[in-house]
Formats: C-alpha cells, structure tokens, sequence
C-alpha cells in the first residue's frame, strides 16, 4: 500500500476530440506501474467511484476515471446527470469506446505507465468494461456484474443497450467477472452463457459468483454493499491485475 499519492481532476481526449473531464489518481513515487481506468457505473461519476480510483493508486497503480456524462450535463450532480443520461436510454457505445481509448492513451503517456493498462467497471462501467475489451487493446480487463453483455434489457426499460456477444471474437485481453448469485441483471444464468461462449470462442476468463451477494455488493455507500463479498472481489482484483500489469 502507499500512503503518499496525488489525485486530481484533469482533462482527457475523449470520443470525437471533445475534452472530458476525469479524475487522476496516482502513487508519489517513480516506480513504473500499470494504468487502470475506473469505469463509473450508471449512477454516474460519484465520490464512491472517485473512492476507488485512489485505492487503486494506493496499490501502486496509475488510475483514471473518465466523466463518461461530461456532454449529457455538464456541470451537474451525479445523481442529475445519471437522470439525464438514463431519460436518453444509456450512452452511445461507440461513444464510450472513444471515452475510455482516451483514458488509456492518458495513461500511457504518464511518466511512470509501464506500458500495461486495464479497464474495470461497475453496474453498466461492467458491460462497458467488457465493450472496451472488446474494441481496444488492453492487457486485462474486469467486468463486476455488467448486465446485457449476453441479453437484452428488459421490455419496458428505458434502457438502448445491445448484447456483446458478437464482439466476443475481437476480445483482446483476459477478463475477470465477478458477480452475485442473488443479482437479477445479470442473473447466474446469464453468467454461465457469457461463461460458456467465451471459452467456446477459447478466451482467458476467470468468473467468481459469491453467495449472498446481489447486485452493486461492492458499493459500501449502499445497503446493497456485502463486505465478505467485496473483500473476496478486491482479493481477486489484486491477484488479477499482479499477473497481467506487472512489468
């Protein structure tokens, strides 16, 4: 763990060349490291997102955290713009893609970045930590309980969401799932199909599902937030990302 870090907010290139905002967080040393971008989840880029992107500087990674809702409100509170962005149906894939390839060209241009960079998200940073995997290169990727990878949301949702499943060929790294038995999107069953495709199509992957555990176990500010549950997933997150950032 390191004590002395630095996180502040800065201004990426994003899709299309716009400027978004992102939080930066990294260790105050000169040791090279790996780069993670924090994918915030649908309730927008919050203080528990901004939360996680220091602790994973404190493990000695760069970390960034892109404002994928920038455009949608600018300005506003998480709690408006994740309004804003789910009256509109989601984000734009390709849109988000653009977001997070800025992030890790962010990254890689950091002095200490070893060159190896990864992607977690929450809830929908989930799916579009799986989306990014998908359409960019990366060295490893983690997917905490992302719904419609494999199927479509809800009838009746306002959700514009596509399944992932077609990508599947084009996944360029390892992928970590983690994911509760008692969540609904995705359900146990939706993770077993996203399970058996991806090692029909021959892709690395490591899913663990905890027991007692719904959806958002990993939000401490939430009632949903289930400690054995999350402290598993933060111990696989480590041994994860020891093997594949390293370097």
């Amino acid at each position: 763990m390191r004590e002395d870090l630095q996180a502040t907010t800065v201004s990426i290139e994003g899709h299309g060349g716009d400027r978004v905002e992102a939080y930066f967080a990294r260790p105050l040393d000169d040791q090279r490291a790996g780069g993670v971008v924090v994918i915030h989840h649908m309730p927008g880029y919050d203080e528990a997102t901004r939360e996680i992107t220091r602790r994973f500087a404190a493990h000695g990674y760069l970390a960034v955290c892109p404002n994928l809702y920038t455009r949608e409100a600018p300005g506003a509170s998480s709690d408006d713009a994740a309004a804003a962005v789910r009256a509109r149906g989601g984000l734009p894939d390709e849109q988000v893609v653009g977001d997070v390839g800025g992030a890790l060209s962010f990254l890689r241009s950091q002095p200490q970045s070893n060159g190896k960079v990864a992607t977690i998200g929450y809830c929908s940073g989930g799916r579009h930590s799986f989306l990014a995997a998908c359409s960019l290169p990366l060295d490893a990727a983690v997917d905490c309980y992302g719904a419609w990878v494999v199927r479509n949301p809800p009838e009746g949702t306002p959700f514009t969401m596509r399944p992932l499943v077609d990508r599947v060929p084009q996944l360029s790294c390892p992928v970590l799932g983690l994911f509760g038995v008692e969540d609904q999107f995705p359900s146990p069953d939706e993770v077993a199909e996203l399970d058996a495709i991806l090692t029909g199509a021959g892709k690395d992957h490591e899913f663990h599902s905890y027991e007692g555990a719904g959806h958002a176990f990993f939000a401490t500010d939430r009632p949903s937030y289930r400690p054995e549950a999350a402290n598993q997933g933060w111990a696989a997150i480590w041994r994860f990302f020891e093997r594949h950032l390293a370097g």
